[in-house]
């Protein structure tokens, strides 16, 4: 046992504090590369303890009241470093990317300091040894994605994102606390190496609570994950600065929720989570799952911001996710295989995405750009890269090794939710197409990309090493070392194959017929670019009436219980009280005589005959 994997947690939450206090008045130069450097050292630290023979951290006790022991310890095992492999490796890049694209920025250090807070809070998350830790640095991750989401502020849309995000995803983890709360009544204890000792012999505590409490802690992953219905989130979240979109989409924030499930399932072990995984309350996350995955599919088909497109892609990619891990234990493998080969080339395209925006001059209406393949060819072979893994093109792609893992669980498990499966594999290879065709191909249709010219080095070197992660992170021998719970499973030609690349086909012919070649969009989808008008009938439906609700019952608190009871009733009760003094002091001796003599009666009386 050994202090020194707490460097992992103290030294981004050192930066950030540093750069807060110390460096917020100095160039922004020099906070970037404190933040980047600090990162650095954190990925050197997790590539070091994923090579230690054992591994341990000292726990520190924090409450202790009668059989209630909760302490703040790490978990240190395989499935938690590779994890910190993902944050770590991709938080540098970013850095690293950011240096260039917020140069400019006049707050740039406040971005970096939320910036390390963000990787403080999410290293909690991955490495905590109990409910309660990682709910602390759950809150966290929220707050400092609402710093990071809402960094221009000054812009009403980014501040209004960033509000939206933290206030959506305290509506699930509200849900989350009580889903902790019931682990705790259903076993006794929140730390996860306890959970499979404690449930092995309290079958009757499983069958009565494991479902209830699943569909609980699935309401913190409903919010973190963006999951259907609190999706719409993650879309307005495009208004903080491109790195931001890609560390929340890519390894930490959207990361979290399914994290947290699989988390809960190897803590439970195979058996027991068998028996509360197969219940309704699985039942309802795989379909709510697939749900999510044909909506954002279907909105990423009309969008014209680069950004937002992605950002439906992430949606529906994390829907794969979470339909996975609903259907047991082999699905929540593969959906930690999924996330982690999600993580390197949705990484990649985002921060593709912001080299092509910070050389169009933010622009980021992919129909205002075109020809891209010969202004940005580094750039664009890179961006060409992530999409196929996006794609999952069989082979040669590290999307398709942990998709087909996905399709395969999905097809033994459940045959309707297969089906849907193959269906948004057909419309991402559609959207994702559509997507490169018009950026990259043909003439600039705009004078923001008409000059656009290859990215600077220090953003060329993150999206290269990205673009070959895209290509090999799937492969058996790299995936067995770095991927979270990685089980070799080669790809058989099977029936899942080969229904899979025929819906890669379909939707790569369907987008070459539709979108090559042309000036602007030939498709008008006002619904599914309105994404389904989820956030109008929010606003109509939920936020409207619930402000009508809470004025009308601040009306009636205010007129009926404040104004009547408390402040006009107490006034008309002192009034009574000094009117009925009143009346006993009129300045009369005779009256003053008669109360003086039936005072003294009553006195003698309760003297003498008492």
């Amino acid at each position: 046992m050994n202090l020194n994997p707490w460097l992992l947690l103290l030294i981004p939450l050192l930066s950030s504090l540093t750069i807060w206090w110390l460096l917020s008045a100095t160039k922004s130069a020099v906070a970037a590369w404190f933040s980047t450097v600090s990162s650095v050292a954190c990925l050197l630290i997790v590539i070091g303890l994923n090579q230690a023979e054992e591994l341990g951290a000292y726990a520190f006790n924090w409450i202790e009241i009668d059989n209630l022991v909760l302490s703040i310890g790490l978990m240190l095992d395989s499935t938690a470093l590779k994890m910190m492999l993902i944050v770590t490796g991709i938080g540098t890049l970013v850095n690293l990317f950011s240096t260039i694209y917020m140069a400019k920025d006049e707050h740039a250090a406040r971005y970096y300091a939320s910036l390390s807070l963000f990787l403080f809070s999410m290293t909690g998350i991955v490495l905590a040894d109990n409910f309660i830790m990682m709910f602390i640095f759950w809150e966290l991750v929220g707050l400092s994605s609402y710093l990071l989401i809402g960094h221009w502020f000054t812009k009403d849309s980014a501040a209004n994102a960033a509000k939206k995000a933290f206030l959506m995803n305290r509506i699930g983890d509200f849900g989350f606390l009580i889903g902790i709360l019931l682990v705790w009544v259903m076993a006794g204890t929140f730390h996860f190496d306890q959970l499979a000792t404690m449930l092995q012999d309290k079958p009757a505590q499983i069958a009565s609570l494991g479902a209830i409490t699943l569909a609980c802690l699935f309401c913190g992953a409903l919010g973190k994950s963006a999951q259907f219905p609190l999706h719409t989130w993650l879309a307005d979240a495009m208004e903080g600065p491109t790195p931001v979109s890609a560390l929340i989409h890519a390894a930490t924030m959207v990361a979290a929720g399914i994290y947290m499930l699989f988390r809960f399932q190897l803590s439970l072990g195979h058996d027991i989570a068998e028996m509360i995984f197969h219940t309704w309350a699985g039942t309802m996350i795989a379909y709510l799952g697939a749900a999510t995955a044909v909506i954002a599919a279907l909105c990423a088909l009309a969008q014209s911001d680069i950004k937002k497109i992605l950002a439906y892609s992430t949606l529906s990619q994390l829907g794969y996710m979470v339909m996975a891990i609903g259907l047991g234990f082999k699905g929540g493998e593969a959906a930690m295989f999924h996330l982690y080969t999600h993580a390197w080339f949705k990484a990649l395209l985002f921060l593709g995405a912001g080299a092509i925006i910070y050389r169009c001059h933010h622009q980021q209406d992919i129909w205002k750009m075109g020809g891209l393949a010969k202004r940005m060819p580094i750039t664009a072979l890179c961006f060409i890269i992530g999409s196929a893994a996006l794609m999952a093109i069989p082979i040669v792609t590290s999307g398709s090794y942990s998709k087909e893992q996905i399709l395969e669980v999905v097809h033994h498990e459940n045959i309707i939710l297969f089906w849907v499966a193959i269906f948004v594999a057909s419309l991402t290879v559609f959207y994702t197409l559509r997507l490169v065709i018009v950026v990259f191909s043909g003439f600039s249709r705009n004078d923001d990309s008409s000059d656009a010219k290859e990215a600077p080095i220090a953003m060329l070197v993150p999206l290269i090493i990205l673009a070959v992660l895209a290509i090999i992170s799937g492969l058996p021998k790299i995936a067995k070392i770095l991927a979270p719970a990685y089980h070799e499973h080669p790809i058989v030609f099977n029936f899942v194959f080969i229904s899979s690349t025929i819906a890669i086909l379909i939707g790569a012919i369907a987008a070459f017929i539709i979108y090559k070649g042309k000036q602007r969009e030939p498709l008008y989808l006002p619904v599914l670019k309105k994404a389904f008008g989820f956030d109008f009938l929010y606003e109509v439906f939920l936020v409207r009436w619930i402000q009508r609700f809470m004025a009308g019952l601040c009306q009636v608190i205010d007129q009926f219980l404040i104004s009547a009871v408390i402040v006009n009733g107490l006034a008309r009760l002192t009034a009574y009280i000094g009117q009925g003094l009143r009346q006993m002091h009129r300045g009369q001796l005779a009256l003053y005589h008669l109360l003086l003599s039936a005072g003294m009666v009553v006195l003698i009386y309760l003297f003498v005959f008492a």
